[in-house]
């Protein structure tokens, strides 16, 4: 198998991953639920992951770190925590179904919504920031990079936006954790959300926030802390403020894993690698016939401007039907359709037919993708 759907999970998992899954499953117990040796174990785990993660997105502590199951269930976590009727909220057309669906149920519960349109490269106007701020705005939420077309957001912009006016920044890194650099305080970034499974190479079913010290947000769920377990309220203090019921500290510990191999190889090695095989892939189907690419493709380098995810059609064919020609023809995988980012396929002109979504990571080769390049020639003509 040729796998290019690195945007959707990440595959194969370093051994780093497995390594770590296997001394959990072995070792630990339930965290914060006693005082044997697999609780103990299983508090030094988790922590020590908070600890990896406060690095690599320079917040204040670890504590700031709380976990979640994904990023989507992180996203809901913040904005149904921190939105309240009649508070004002903008985002963008370029946003997951994960931004924009808790914001469409806050809406019929009086939040009100301004959504900044996309041009037709997919591309937003960092200006439209300023002038779509209101006396009640709360907040700005937005993706960090489209995961259709790999277009970098302009965050600068919305983070001066967000500082001048006194309103928190939620940003979604479901497509940069892992690739891009990210620094929270000095970004400007209140509320980080991130999936575990994409960029940071870890395990399936976890994801987190990073939240700035003094933002508070409403828990989600109340529940088993394992700490004032006679308080009729879920404690205040993060991170078990946000983490109601028992961890899944197997899958934070496949997490560590990935952390510790990225430590390795190092997030700008991971990056350029995937990034230029990216490129590569761009440069031999944007030139065959009846091939459209989607997205903004600066001249020069593309470096935090575009992570490695590339999206096309060929002629009026619908993108499942490609998908499948390349999976039946020469096994490679890789998505099509809506990717859950609806607002984005309008601004694109492929609602209809969605789009074939190419996204790479530093384990591809030159060679996998010059035969996806073959394979779209050979469809295309």
């Amino acid at each position: 198998m040729i796998y290019f759907d690195n945007a959707a999970t990440s595959f194969p998992k370093p051994k780093e991953v497995e390594e770590a899954l296997v001394s959990a499953i072995r070792t630990i117990g339930n965290a914060s639920r006693g005082a044997h040796a697999g609780a103990l174990t299983s508090d030094r785990v988790i922590f020590h992951t908070r600890q990896q993660l406060r690095d690599l997105f320079h917040a204040e502590s670890p504590s700031d770190i709380a976990f979640s199951q994904n990023d989507t269930q992180a996203l809901n976590t913040a904005l149904f925590g921190l939105l309240s009727p009649g508070d004002h909220v903008i985002t963008t057309a370029c946003e997951h179904n994960s931004v924009l669906r808790p914001l469409y149920r806050l809406e019929k519960a009086g939040v009100e919504l301004t959504i900044l349109p996309a041009d037709p490269d997919g591309t937003v106007d960092p200006e439209l920031f300023e002038y779509a701020v209101q006396w009640n705005t709360k907040l700005i939420v937005m993706t960090h990079a489209s995961n259709l077309t790999g277009n970098v957001m302009p965050l600068t912009a919305a983070a001066e936006c967000a500082g001048k006016h006194h309103l928190l920044l939620v940003l979604d890194a479901a497509q940069t954790a892992g690739l891009l650099p990210i620094d929270v305080r000095a970004q400007g970034i209140d509320v980080l959300t991130f999936s575990g499974h994409k960029g940071l190479l870890g395990p399936q079913g976890t994801g987190g926030l990073v939240v700035r010290e003094g933002v508070e947000i409403r828990p989600l769920m109340t529940g088993g802390t394992g700490v004032q377990s006679f308080s009729k309220e879920q404690p205040q203090q993060m991170p078990t403020r946000l983490e109601a019921g028992t961890q899944n500290g197997h899958g934070i510990a496949g997490l560590s894993g990935g952390l510790t191999y990225l430590s390795k190889v190092g997030t700008d090695a991971v990056y350029e690698k995937a990034l230029g095989l990216s490129r590569y892939f761009y440069e031999g189907v944007v030139r065959i016939p009846n091939v459209k690419v989607y997205g903004s493709f600066p001249e020069g380098d593309w470096t935090g401007r575009r992570v490695p995810t590339i999206a096309l059609n060929i002629g009026d064919m619908n993108s499942s039907d490609v998908a499948d020609l390349l999976w039946t023809e020469r096994h490679i995988a890789v998505r099509a359709g809506a990717h859950c980012a609806p607002l984005m396929h309008e601004a694109l002109g492929t609602a209809k037919s969605g789009a074939v979504r190419f996204s790479f990571s530093h384990y591809n080769t030159k060679e996998e993708v010059d035969t996806a390049i073959e394979e779209i020639q050979s469809i295309a003509c």
